[in-house]
C-alpha cells in the first residue's frame, strides 16, 4: 500500500497508473492524479473541524474553494458525519474517526482509491452499514477500490473480487461467492463452523 501510494520507494520493479510510469511520483502528486488512500492510524488535522478537514483534502487535490465546500456536503451526510461537521477532529470517536478517513479521501474525486483497514476497531454491529456506506459511495465515484482489512464481513460486502493470503502467500481468490464456498478460507479465517454451500 505504501508502494502504490508514494510513502516507500519498491526495491525492485515499477508502478504505473492508468498506464504511466509513477515510481518516482510523490504522494501528493500521486493524489493530484486521481490515487488517493485512506490510513490505519488517522492522518486528519485535529485543530480542525470534521468539515475543514474534508475541504482542506479537496482543496490538496485542486478543487477550488466553492468547490471543496460542495464535496464536504455531498460526504459528510452519507457517512453519519453532518451532526459532526463543527466538532474539532481530535474531539471524535474513534468509529467517527474512520468515517471522516473515507471522507477525505473521497473529496478528493479519486479514480482510485487505496483502503488500508479503513473499519480498524469499528463495533460489528456498525459493520454491515459503513461496507454499505464504503461501497455506495464508490460506485457513485466509479472508483476503482483496493481494499486491504481482516474484517471478513467489510470484505464481502465491498468487494467484487477478493483475494485472500495466509502467512504472506495466495490461499484463494475469487468473488465473494467463491469465497464463501472455499473450506481452506474457511479454515483459515472463517472458524471451523463454516461450510461448503449446496453445490459448491
Amino acid at each position: 500500500m505504501n508502494v502504490l501510494s508514494g510513502f516507500d520507494r519498491p526495491d525492485e520493479g515499477s508502478v504505473e497508473l492508468e498506464g504511466r510510469e509513477i515510481t518516482g511520483w510523490s504522494p501528493q502528486r500521486r493524489a493530484r492524479a486521481g490515487l488517493a488512500r485512506t490510513f490505519q492510524h488517522s492522518r486528519s488535522f485535529g485543530g480542525l473541524s470534521v468539515r475543514e478537514n474534508v475541504e482542506v483534502a479537496a482543496l490538496g487535490a485542486g478543487a477550488g474553494p466553492r468547490e471543496a465546500r460542495r464535496r464536504a456536503d455531498r460526504l459528510l451526510g452519507p457517512l453519519g458525519l453532518a451532526e459532526l461537521a463543527g466538532k474539532r477532529a481530535d474531539a471524535l470517536s474513534h468509529g467517527d474517526e474512520r468515517r471522516l478517513g473515507v471522507a477525505r479521501v473521497l473529496a478528493t474525486d479519486p479514480a482510485f482509491v487505496l483502503m488500508d483497514e479503513p473499519a480498524a476497531g469499528l463495533p460489528d454491529a456498525e459493520m454491515p452499514e459503513f461496507a454499505d456506506v464504503v461501497r455506495s459511495l464508490i460506485d457513485e465515484h466509479d472508483a476503482g477500490l483496493l481494499l486491504i482489512d481482516h474484517n471478513i464481513a467489510l470484505v464481502m460486502g465491498v468487494c467484487d473480487r477478493i483475494h485472500v493470503l495466509d502467512q504472506g502467500r495466495t490461499l484463494a481468490a475469487g468473488t465473494p461467492q467463491e469465497i464463501r464456498r472455499n473450506l481452506d478460507v474457511a479454515a483459515a479465517y472463517l472458524g471451523e463452523t463454516a461450510v461448503r454451500e449446496p453445490g459448491g
